[in-house]
C-alpha cells in the first residue's frame, strides 16, 4: 500500500486517482472550499474529496481520472475519490500497469489499486502510454495481422495479453506468429 496519507492539503501533489462520477446532488449542502485556476471546484469531507469539472486526465502535475457511471456526454462532471484512493505519481518510477476489461476498453492503474496481479508488468507512465496507444490500434485496425494465419479475434487477446504480462514490444510478439 501506498506509504503516504493524502488529505486537502497534499491531494494535488504529484498524485494519481480515479475518481467516481457521482450525483451532482451530492454536494448539494456542502461548503465550496477551492476553485482552481482552472475553474474546477472541490469540496472536501473527512472521507475524500468531491472535484466538479469539465478536464481530466492529466491535471496539473497529477493523472486524475473519472469513472463514468452511465455515459453521459456531458462535459462538466462531478467525482468522488476517497483521501485512500490517491497515490503517489512521477515520472521515473515503474507505477502503472495495463488492464484490458471485458469490453475490449484499455486503461492503466497504479500498482497499489486493488487490481494489481503479479503477472502485469509495471512500467513509468511513458511506457505505459506507449503500450496503451498500440494495444488501441491492435484494437482498432486489422493491417497489422496481414499474413498471420489465425483467427484475428484470438490473435488480438494473445497478443495483448503478452503486451500487459511481458516487456516484449510489439514487433518481437508479431514476429513469433510469422
Amino acid at each position: 500500500m501506498s506509504s503516504k496519507t493524502y488529505n486537502k492539503t497534499n491531494f494535488h501533489k504529484h498524485t494519481f486517482c480515479i475518481f467516481t462520477e457521482v450525483a451532482f446532488s451530492e454536494i448539494e449542502n456542502l461548503k465550496l472550499n477551492f476553485t482552481s485556476k482552472s475553474g474546477s471546484s472541490y469540496y472536501f469531507t473527512e472521507l475524500g474529496v468531491y472535484r466538479l469539472s469539465n478536464h481530466w486526465s492529466r491535471v496539473a502535475n497529477c493523472r486524475w481520472r473519472i469513472v463514468v457511471e452511465n455515459n453521459n456526454d456531458k462535459k462538466l462532471k462531478l467525482g468522488f475519490a476517497l483521501w485512500t484512493d490517491f497515490h503517489q505519481d512521477n515520472d521515473y518510477e515503474k507505477l502503472y500497469f495495463i488492464e484490458l476489461d471485458e469490453n475490449c476498453k484499455v486503461n492503466y492503474f497504479h500498482k497499489n489499486s486493488a487490481n494489481f496481479k503479479e503477472e502485469f508488468v509495471l512500467r513509468t507512465a511513458s511506457e505505459t502510454t506507449k503500450i496503451i496507444k498500440q494495444i488501441r490500434n491492435l484494437l482498432e485496425t486489422n493491417a497489422w495481422a496481414k499474413h498471420i494465419n489465425k483467427d484475428i479475434t484470438v490473435l488480438r487477446k494473445e497478443i495483448i495479453d503478452k503486451l500487459i504480462t511481458t516487456n516484449q514490444s510489439f514487433q518481437e510478439i508479431r514476429r513469433s506468429y510469422l
